[in-house]
């Protein structure tokens, strides 16, 4: 009882540290954090419905611009979590909230933790089914990837209207991957056999592969396709980054409007990634500061502008409340 009381304890605390660390459209805004009767308590802005609601309503699969709107906005989060070297580790369609307004709000931040290099971290962190190979298998030395891999399954589970490997145990989780993806890494599969977790236990082989390609084919296009292989890959190495897949063809001609006041930062992102279409090398999406002297504004007409004050930068934010 003590060691639960102490890990809701300090997953709250977790949550408040983070949340009062990050400000981000994407991410919910967490309005005050108070101590009463021995208990902390957060109070964080309302959301009508999750992804998951989306999901129950659309049991053959979401709306491909549904799906698109949510995809595009939850990168939009990790990458900024990732540039402050902070990974969600439990990204999940009931983690993925919905204003009326259809804004995304990633919200529970009990696994968050902040990345050092050359640190290792707990490998009980994420739900099962959107967990990637190098956390099923014991993996301490992971990293953002995680996080690409669940946006991934979140994806493709939009795409199809059910998870893409619900697995009944982490082995069944493994087996479903491996019979989509082909064999573990070497890597990964020697952790495996060394996990005491695992003492006894093989992992089987597949009879027959139901590759990922398939299972996806008759859902998506060849662009929604080749970006849950992306974001897929049983490599961590090899698997996209969020600010890679911002870049992805999956989204050319897309285009996300919202308030200009709430949402800069999205205009910015969207500037960059047309930038790099008509340019032949790669351009690196970095967090605008606030001390920078040169910001962009969008007139009404869609045009964007150059305005040379730091007020407009500082304004993007100006709506969160300062904890």
């Amino acid at each position: 009882m003590l060691r639960s009381v102490l890990f809701v304890r300090i997953n709250c605390e977790r949550r408040a540290l983070c949340l009062q660390t990050l400000k981000h459209p994407n991410l919910v805004n967490l309005i005050e954090v108070f101590r009463r009767k021995r208990r902390l308590h957060l109070v964080f802005e309302f959301c009508e419905h999750t992804v998951l609601h989306e999901l129950e309503r659309h049991p053959r699969g979401c709306p491909s611009t549904l799906t698109r709107h949510v995809v595009w906005q939850c990168l939009q989060a990790v990458s900024y979590m990732h540039r402050h070297s902070c990974i969600h580790r439990d990204v999940k369609p009931e983690n993925i909230l919905l204003t009326r307004a259809g804004v995304v709000k990633i919200c529970d931040f009990g696994f968050a933790r902040t990345i050092s290099p050359g640190e290792n971290y707990t490998d009980y962190v994420a739900t099962r089914w959107y967990r990637a190979p190098e956390l099923l298998v014991g993996d301490t030395a992971y990293g953002p990837p995680v996080d690409v891999w669940a946006i991934g399954c979140v994806f493709a589970e939009m795409t199809r209207g059910e998870a893409l490997w619900p697995g009944k145990s982490d082995v069944d989780q493994l087996y479903l991957i491996r019979k989509s993806v082909g064999d573990l890494l070497p890597r990964h599969m020697q952790i495996f056999k060394k996990n005491e977790f695992f003492v006894g236990v093989s992992l089987p082989e597949p009879e027959v592969m139901d590759p990922l390609e398939e299972k996806l084919a008759k859902h998506a296009t060849p662009e929604g396709v080749d970006f849950a292989l992306k974001c897929l890959d049983k490599d961590p190495s090899q698997r996209w980054t969020c600010d890679q897949l911002m870049q992805h063809e999956y989204f050319d001609n897309y285009s996300f409007k919202s308030p200009e006041t709430e949402f800069g930062e999205y205009d910015r992102v969207k500037k960059s990634r047309d930038r790099s279409r008509t340019s032949s090398q790669s351009t690196t999406i970095l967090p605008q500061l606030t001390g920078s002297t040169t910001s962009e504004k969008q007139t009404a007409g869609g045009q964007v502008r150059s305005n040379n004050s730091t007020s407009s930068t500082q304004q993007q934010f100006a709506h969160l409340p300062t904890i």
